[in-house]
């Protein structure tokens, strides 16, 4: 029987010990998003991984896997990495392996895959079990020099083993194949480019240390993304982005019109945006589709095999491709954004963002280092070989007084020190000297491999003493790095073009989007809103609350934009598609849009850009708006008219012809000319008309050509023209004559 455990005994017991809960968490948590930061979630700037990825490349390179090596199952890989480097789930390795290999998500592969990897539907990979991979030569790159002390080495997790910190990096990974992760309270999002523009920025750097972001952007223009696409920002917010290491970069897919003859067409579409997966995009294309958001569109569908090709195929041939399109990329993730956050570890150690031109030097610099380091271990191999080459020559020179010590002492090796001042290793070299060796040619090949050596000894002496000559060699290499994946090479070739946005119609890429149908329009006295389905002639028959009852009905289109003006003089915008159905009785407009309460509707109607209207206060204030001022984006609307309650705004007239006839409630009536009435976009306007008392009752635009026309309570229709209308034409802002015989008791033009 072991010895019994007992628990802790009072509360004031030794094993218990006090923490301060807020501190114990601080410290816990903090420990936990610096393991995140530095062991998961950012990359290195040097190789540009993350350590899964690192031990991933460097247990392959362990097993032998070699590009010229056979494939192995990736769950001996996975194995691998897990049991000596990597102590967590094997899925997690396996999903970081499998994504290495994929060409869609890799712009320059470091697993070489074969099997199922998945694809660009979404498509998860295959079992570990089935698939089976090896390094491609890009991860070869990444190691090179692994075994020449480039880097410092580390326990692993169970201190059995060691990994290198950084690899060595001859590849400019961080750039070349990007990188994303979210740590704690810090993300990375880097996007892959195009290696050959890489080496070119990084050579420039080397000739110009001080070398601006601008100018590594004439090297590096863009992204170069493994699935194509356009990028349509301009070069200034490219140039901005790299500058700071944040920004974006708008990506859209890339198509083409085919024709099917006889004015048909389709549109095909080749590249879609990077990370998009096809079958979500089609998914999402179809679900538009039936909701009817896409009115240009008849039909899509998925032609792909290796190859991308989706096809659109429009309502009909005069649908303009261009407008169809920029409707697509703006309801549809063929148009998306990818984000760059330039977070990385800078000396493996510090998160920050970095630009351009800091991540390139600071992978240059490493690339020194790992030069540097390389040939310092070089140069101790050439002196520990010359050391035994210079004993060998020694043991050649008396080989028979050798071989009668070795013959005759006990022990010879203290004895050949002393006799000809040896080292240790010297001596060891010569005892363990097969005879064979003894032959003459032995001789010359040694004198031959120390000269070699003693030569190849002064060139490494004088590199690591000469800065132009390290970064020379360094040049050289990224040269060599430049010409393996050169542009024209199918694998270094530009994938992502650029160009700008097609200058479209804004209104018509909105009108796109909506399928356009018949309306009517109804409001109700409190404020209610509907929009029946096509057009309704006799509004008599509409049903309204009880104490509720119609103050504005006209037909439009699911296209229109609806104009609203309230008493308060603000006016508001809602789209004809976005009005509730005409089931019931509507919703009260002050839930679409922020109308104050002591405010109600003034007028409703459908928006032209082309007219303008005469707004007039109770007052009798007015000035010209055109139409266009009176459209507002947001749901606050906008203030037009400036009024203070008691008076509010009280008229809203269309402007036509050349001169305004306006009537008090005095019942005097005044007409002037148009143009004495300001245009403004906003304001309290001008006076229309001068009263002792009361306000204004009501005001038409007209030509005089055509004379004053209006309705009594009959029907009757009254002309006056322009001689007859001498005694009532003044200036602006005069009182005005009572009213002509046959004008309507309630003061209106219109009965």
């Amino acid at each position: 029987m072991g010895q019994e455990i007992l628990p802790p005994s009072g509360g004031d017991d030794d094993n218990i010990q006090p923490v301060d809960l807020k501190a114990a968490l601080e410290q816990r948590y903090l420990a936990y998003a610096l393991s995140t930061i530095m062991h998961r979630a950012l990359p290195d700037v040097r190789d540009g991984l993350k350590p899964v990825h690192r031990r991933i490349v460097y247990a392959m390179h362990d097993m032998g896997l070699r590009p010229t090596a056979a494939f192995r199952k990736c769950a001996k890989i996975v194995g691998e990495v897990m049991g000596n480097y990597h102590p967590h789930g094997d899925q997690s390795i396996y999903d970081a392996l499998a994504r290495l290999a994929q060409d869609f998500s890799q712009r320059y592969t470091l697993v070489n895959g074969q099997g199922n990897f998945g694809n660009i539907d979404g498509d998860s990979p295959a079992a570990m079990r089935y698939t089976e991979s090896k390094m491609t030569a890009v991860s070869e790159l990444l190691l090179e020099g692994i075994d020449q002390d480039a880097v410092d080495f580390r326990d692993t997790y169970d201190e059995s083993n060691s990994e290198p910190v950084v690899l060595p990096g001859a590849f400019p990974n961080l750039l070349a194949n990007g990188s994303s992760g979210i740590a704690v309270g810090m993300a990375t999002s880097i996007p892959s480019h195009n290696v050959h523009e890489l080496c070119d920025a990084a050579l420039h750097l080397i000739k110009h240390p001080d070398a601006t972001v601008e100018k590594l952007v004439e090297f590096i223009p863009g992204p170069d993304f493994p699935t194509g696409g356009i990028i349509i920002d301009n070069r200034d917010s490219i140039i901005e982005s790299y500058r700071t290491g944040r920004g974006g970069f708008r990506v859209r897919a890339k198509w083409q019109t085919e024709d099917l003859g006889r004015g048909g067409y389709q549109i095909v579409v080749t590249e879609i945006p990077f990370q998009v997966q096809k079958s979500r995009l089609i998914e999402k294309i179809a679900e538009l589709l039936i909701a009817r958001k896409l009115p240009l569109l008849e039909d899509i569908r998925d032609e792909s095999a290796e190859d991308i090709r989706i096809v659109l195929v429009p309502k009909s041939r005069t649908v303009d491709p261009t407008i169809l399109m920029e409707s697509m990329f703006k309801l549809t993730e063929l148009e998306s954004r990818f984000p760059l956050n330039m977070n990385v570890l800078s000396m493996g150690r510090i998160p920050r963002v970095m630009a351009l031109n800091e991540v390139l030097k600071e992978w240059l610099d490493h690339r020194r280092e790992v030069l540097q380091r390389r040939s310092r271990f070089r140069l101790a191999a050439i002196d520990r070989r010359l050391e035994i080459l210079g004993g060998l020559l020694i043991a050649y020179l008396n080989i028979d007084e050798v071989i009668r010590i070795i013959r005759e002492e006990d022990e010879p090796k203290p004895v050949m020190m002393a006799r000809w001042d040896l080292t240790d290793n010297q001596v060891e070299a010569i005892l363990n000297m097969r005879l064979r060796a003894l032959r003459k040619l032995e001789e010359f090949e040694i004198r031959k491999e120390f000269d070699e050596l003693t030569k190849e000894k002064g060139e490494i002496e004088a590199l690591l003493a000469s800065d132009d000559k390290q970064w020379q060699t360094v040049a050289w290499e990224i040269g060599e790095v430049k010409k393996k994946f050169a542009k024209a090479t199918e694998v270094g070739r530009r994938r992502t073009q650029f160009a700008d946005a097609p200058e479209a119609d804004e209104e018509a890429i909105q009108q796109a989007m909506i399928e356009k149908e018949p309306i009517t329009v109804v409001i109700s006295e409190k404020g209610w809103i509907r929009a029946l389905k096509g057009h309704i002639a006799d509004t008599a028959t509409l049903t309204f609350k009880e104490g509720d009852g119609l103050k504005v009905a006209f037909p439009a289109q699911t296209t229109d934009k609806i104009l609203i003006v309230t008493t308060g003089g603000k006016a508001f915008t809602l789209g004809g598609d976005k009005l509730p159905g005409g089931r019931g009785h509507g919703e009260p407009l002050r839930i679409m849009v922020d109308m104050d309460n002591d405010q109600a509707v003034l007028t409703a109607f459908v928006h032209d850009p082309s007219r303008k209207q005469l707004i007039v206060s109770t007052a009798g204030n007015g000035f010209v708006v055109p139409e266009a001022e009176l459209v507002a984006n947001t749901r606050k609307g906008k203030q037009i008219m400036n009024v203070a309650l008691p008076e509010e705004t009280q008229l809203l007239v269309p402007v036509s012809g050349d001169h305004v006839a306006v009537v008090g409630e005095n019942r005097k009536l005044l007409v002037f000319p148009l143009v004495q009435v300001p245009e403004m976009s906003r304001g309290k306007g001008v006076r229309l008309q001068r009263y002792k008392d009361g306000g204004i009752s009501d005001v038409r635009c007209f030509a005089i050509s055509d004379g004053l026309v209006w309705e009594d309570s009959a029907g009757r229709t009254f002309t006056k023209n322009k001689d007859e209308l001498a005694e009532w034409l003044a200036d602006r802002a005069t009182a005005g004559r009572t009213v002509p015989k046959g004008f309507p008791r309630s003061g209106k033009f219109a009965g």
